[in-house]
């Protein structure tokens, strides 16, 4: 037998092994769950499971019931996702220790906000007291993706050191919402006035250029930046950055266009007004 048979049977082995090694490390985690259960509650969870395939733990009259139920369960979950702006792609637990007092679990989550990826990591500490359960969340770890924002680093690391998993998700739902916001009203600008925007960084860019052909040298730039404090707070900033040269300055694109009066048009009319009034001036000039 050639050295490339006994490869293949070797790579197999090694498969096998590792398959065998993950196996064994599920059942030892499954052991770890049920030894904290009496032998009573088990065979009453499995009965109440049997129940409910039998369509009787509920009160189900036929599988079109349970069709319906699952089917109002999506429509929740379909509003929750268009609500909160969160898709979850993936989520594993892992019980870390389970005593009558306390019960240590690992998470892992990843998923979406809008177009903005995340991974999330930490342990959840339960503990009864009275009819309640206090949680605690420790050993916070948060990665986002395709962010290059100082502020978010900042507001990441800092909701890291806290453990506050709630500042996190909330704050990043409405800082991915003002994104998509951005995002979505660059490219209306640059589809309506093609020969007037320009995006040097793209849609995903913090900035749009505004440039009459027309008129050699004059040029505007619109900045728009999310501020993300380490509190979570989320501020848009707005600011008007100008080009003009002296022969425009007697014309009347020159009022329109100082940043003090851009400031003072969105304080009045709101982003999108302040931006188009921008564009309609300048598109008037010849």
């Amino acid at each position: 037998m050639d050295e490339s048979a006994f490869q293949a049977y070797d790579d197999e082995i090694q498969a096998l092994e590792e398959e065998i090694r993950q196996l064994t490390e599920e059942y030892k985690d499954i052991r770890q769950e049920s030894i904290f259960f009496s032998d009573e509650e088990i065979q009453k969870a499995i009965k109440s499971l049997e129940g409910e395939t039998q369509g009787e733990a509920k009160g189900y009259a036929s599988p079109s019931d349970l069709k319906a139920e699952l089917e109002s369960l999506e429509r929740d979950l379909s509003f929750l996702t268009a609500f909160t702006g969160f898709h979850f792609t993936s989520h594993s637990k892992k019980t870390l220790e389970r005593t009558e007092t306390r019960t240590v679990q690992k998470h892992r989550l990843s998923g979406k906000c809008h177009s903005l990826s995340f991974q999330v990591e930490f342990q959840l500490l339960e503990m009864p007291d009275n009819e309640k359960v206090t949680a605690v969340v420790s050993d916070l770890s948060i990665i986002m993706e395709s962010i290059e924002d100082s502020n978010v680093s900042k507001f990441v690391s800092s909701t890291e050191e806290r453990g506050d998993l709630l500042t996190f998700f909330r704050s990043i739902s409405a800082y991915a919402e003002w994104y998509e916001h951005r995002k979505h009203t660059f490219l209306h600008f640059k589809t309506k006035y093609p020969d007037i925007v320009t995006l040097p960084e793209g849609l995903l860019g913090d900035f749009i250029i505004l440039r009459n052909p027309k008129v050699a040298g004059f040029e505007l730039m619109i900045v728009w930046k999310i501020h993300l404090d380490e509190e979570g707070i989320i501020t848009p900033v707005l600011d008007l950055l100008p080009k003009v040269p002296e022969q425009v300055l007697e014309q009347r694109m020159a009022t329109v266009s100082t940043p003090g009066c851009f400031r003072s048009v969105l304080r009045l009319f709101g982003i999108e007004a302040a931006i188009e009034s921008l564009i309609t001036v300048l598109g008037s000039q010849k």
